[in-house]
């Protein structure tokens, strides 16, 4: 998980400091040795961690928060508007221009995620109302120009290829005619990269920008690769005057250096996140809501945004009035099974929500939920409609056929129930949502089996 490191060494130091009635001036040096040892281990530049700790530093010794009467908190507070600073301070959108086609152009080195970023990108701008065309300008890695369209048809999105001309500025030419008589509105070219920086991988991308001049050329820099990154992006940025950065992988940087050290060295802001495999897996990259996250504040406008993108609003209202009619049945589990699923990972989901990163012992195993999927599957109609129905020789069917066992389908049955139960509640008593929630606290939860 992105920043998981960094994020529990800072939740830590901050844990300990927001709660001081007072701090003195050792309180807040040893807060800050820690904080630049975290900083350092999740590698960050030098340059930038030090500059990091001289900031909040002079910011802490100031008068205001010596006289604050929670002065912790507002150490805690400098700490996460740094770090704000430090990734961008607000989103960077894409500018698209007001006579299309809006040529983005993405670069970067091999390996770096390019080919499915594009995909991905076009995949988000299609969600955004735009008609996205994907153009192979990797002529030199084999199977290159086969691997975009191959995400192309996953997505249904036009790929354009020129699998005889080696001439890439040609190949772009020709794509922005094509994108003007199919109406398509954004063209995303994918460029080679090579496994180093070269003066020859330079040249042609130098030729292709003076040749096409794209609105947006946007760098794919792999995040794992931490410092090697924020070398690769200078370089780049110096070549190319790049207008922003996206960072693939994020998901699987546990230190997160390459994110907090980019900005500050680029000068140009960090516009996409990719988060994981799936072609729906890319983000706009927000500042203030990583910043959030990373010191455990939560994400819950992230969380939100991707209900609103997820869920069907029409099969939630007739789920709603079916509730209202009848009891949830386990077709209605399934249907909200999978909404939930579309969302993405639910460990992910529950560390964006605020206070939950405080329960250390809540593991969610998200195969657990295509195993429920499978069982529900399994069943016939009537049994969906009527769970009552699930006996012993009925389970050890079901159980064959979902590949579980019949303890699982118990366990989950068990489950399902308490489920029912809660719906009921709520259904009868007025405020039993508010009344829910005041009951559950920390061994609750530790309890609960997702």
């Amino acid at each position: 998980m992105a920043f998981e490191g960094l994020s529990s060494r800072l939740q830590e130091i901050t844990r300990k400091i927001r709660g001081k009635a007072r701090i003195t001036e050792s309180d807040l040096k040893e807060m800050l040795r820690e904080v630049k040892l975290a900083l350092l281990e999740a590698d960050v530049n030098y340059k930038i961690v030090k500059e990091f700790i001289a900031t909040i530093q002079e910011k802490a010794l100031g008068q205001d928060v010596m006289k604050s009467l929670t002065p912790g908190q507002q150490v805690v507070k400098i700490v996460k508007d740094e770090l704000v600073n430090l990734l961008g301070e607000k989103e960077s959108k894409v500018n698209f221009t007001p006579n299309p086609p809006t040529i983005v152009m993405l670069v970067g080195l091999q390996g770096s995620g390019k080919t499915t970023t594009a995909g991905k990108l076009a995949n988000l701008f299609r969600k955004q109302g735009k008609k996205p065309l994907l153009v192979a300008c990797d002529i030199y890695r084999p199977a290159a120009i086969k691997q975009l369209q191959v995400v192309g048809a996953q997505l249904n999105i036009p790929v354009y290829s020129n699998e005889n001309s080696k001439d890439v500025v040609q190949i772009s030419k020709q794509a922005i005619n094509v994108a003007m008589s199919k109406l398509n509105d954004v063209i995303i070219l994918d460029t080679a990269g090579r496994l180093h920086i070269d003066e020859a991988l330079m040249d042609e991308l130098k030729n292709v920008k003076n040749g096409v001049h794209p609105h947006e050329i946007l760098l794919v820099v792999d995040s794992m690769t931490g410092q090697d990154a924020v070398n690769v992006s200078e370089k780049f940025n110096e070549a190319l005057e790049i207008d922003g950065v996206i960072l693939t992988k994020l998901d699987g940087d546990t230190r997160g250096g390459a994110a907090l050290s980019v900005k500050k060295v680029t000068g140009k802001p960090i516009k996409f996140a990719a988060t994981g495999e799936k072609l729906s897996d890319i983000e706009v990259f927000h500042p203030e809501r990583m910043a959030q996250r990373i010191l455990g504040m939560g994400d819950i406008l992230s969380v939100i945004e991707k209900a609103e993108e997820n869920f069907d609003l029409e099969q939630a209202e007739k789920l709603e009035k079916q509730l209202k009619k009848k009891e949830l049945d386990l077709d209605d589990y399934l249907v909200q099974l999978r909404q939930m699923k579309k969302m993405g990972s639910f460990s992910s989901l529950l560390k964006m929500i605020p206070g939950m990163n405080k329960f250390k012992d809540i593991k969610v195993d998200d195969k657990e939920f295509t195993k429920i999927e499978a069982m529900i599957c399994s069943m016939t109609a009537k049994e969906r409609r009527n769970p009552k129905l699930l006996n012993a020789s009925r389970r050890q069917r079901i159980a064959k056929g979902s590949g579980t066992t019949v303890q699982d389908i118990n366990k989950f049955m068990k489950s399902f129930e308490m489920t029912q139960k809660m719906m009921k509640q709520l259904k009868s008593n007025k405020g039993g949502l508010k009344k829910m929630m005041n009951g559950i606290d920390e061994n609750t939860l530790k309890n609960m089996k997702f």
